[in-house]
């Protein structure tokens, strides 16, 4: 009768780890009823963790946010939450608010549940060596959304997001048809530029795209370049103080919209023009840079593409599966320049 308990509650928690405590005598001869209790707690106790995927009544992601600092976070947000309800994949959120920390301890809650997948927005660039090499141990294939990581390409999976390094170009392309007349005179046009948060891919990659270009150009000077962390309050207060000295400024090439708005405000409160006192290049194309665009105010908009779920949840799909995907996918873009007609543009959702 003992053998048969042994072996009932080996098969029901997929494991032989309790064994020794079966091999005791007391136990062999202990009464029937004895027995049922010891397979009952024993059954409770069995680990949850060790659930397979196959057993598993929907395939489960753990996604990590870096936060929601600008209506394209939140639609980027969106995106993979109604993505995921689509597919039929359960969801497990995090959102970091902005913090790396976070995004460590969420990934390694993923972990610690089993999930069949993770997928992160990477808030900066470096540092996540140690808690990718986790998750490889445990099983886990890693997306990584967005943003780039430089890490060991062995440790994730794959990339899926943007090519920041194209809007960089696509921006500097646009400065150099705006400004064909003045470069041909020889005028100097001087640059002022609020880039991302620092040390993350996208804004490493905008900067460098930007100037593998401009900065072969003579007449372009990018006098000015700080961090507005992606956030319209800091698009204000470095624009505003940038106005305090009074420099020329003739193009403020802006990271994202968030930074790009709060800098028109600023723009307005000194009496200028946007988009007119100063050219006005932005990344992300939120319906307000669209609607601003439309108005004369923005120059040049360059879409970067927030709805990235169907693709997190195709790949990850085809991760369980067990087949091949692709190491690094861009999402489609487009740029929006002065001039075009927008008239049957839709509504961008965010």
């Amino acid at each position: 009768m003992a053998a048969k308990f042994l072996n009932g509650v080996r098969g029901a928690c997929g494991t032989s780890r309790y064994s020794t405590r079966f091999e005791a005598p007391f136990l062999r001869a202990a009464p029937r009823k004895l027995l049922a209790l010891i397979f009952s707690l024993l059954l409770s106790s069995c680990p949850k963790a060790e659930k397979t995927p196959a057993s598993r009544d929907a395939l489960i992601l753990g996604f990590s946010q870096i936060g929601a600092e600008s209506a394209w976070r939140i639609r980027n947000t969106q995106s993979v939450q109604e993505s995921a309800k689509q597919a039929g994949i359960q969801l497990l959120f995090a959102n970091a608010e902005q913090k790396q920390e976070n995004q460590i301890k969420a990934i390694r809650s993923f972990i610690a549940y089993q999930v069949d997948v993770i997928a992160f927005v990477p808030i900066v660039v470096s540092g996540w060596d140690n808690v990718l090499q986790e998750a490889r141990k445990a099983g886990i294939p890693v997306l990584v959304t967005d943003r780039k990581i430089d890490a060991d390409e062995s440790l994730y999976a794959g990339f899926i997001g943007t090519d920041s390094e194209k809007e960089g170009r696509e921006a500097a392309l646009f400065l150099l048809d705006k400004f064909a007349g003045r470069r041909k005179a020889g005028d100097l046009i001087r640059v002022a530029e609020f880039s991302g948060t620092v040390g993350s891919s996208v804004a490493d990659g905008r900067a460098k795209g930007f100037r593998d270009i401009i900065e072969k150009e003579p007449e372009f000077e990018i006098f000015y370049s700080k961090s507005g962390d992606f956030m319209r309050s800091k698009g204000y207060e470095l624009m505003r103080t940038l106005l305090e000295n009074r420099p020329q400024i003739d193009v403020l090439f802006s990271h994202n919209d968030s930074m790009t708005l709060g800098a028109m405000d600023a723009m307005r409160e000194a009496g200028l023009r946007p988009g007119e006192d100063i050219a006005i290049i932005t990344i992300d194309a939120q319906q307000k840079a669209i609607d601003a665009l439309k108005a004369g105010e923005v120059n040049c908009v360059i879409e970067c593409n927030p709805n990235q779920g169907p693709l997190i949840m195709d790949i990850a799909k085809q991760l369980i599966a067990g087949g091949q995907t692709p190491r690094f996918i861009h999402v489609d873009e487009a740029v929006f320049r002065e001039g075009d007609d927008l008239s049957v543009l839709p509504p961008r959702g965010y």
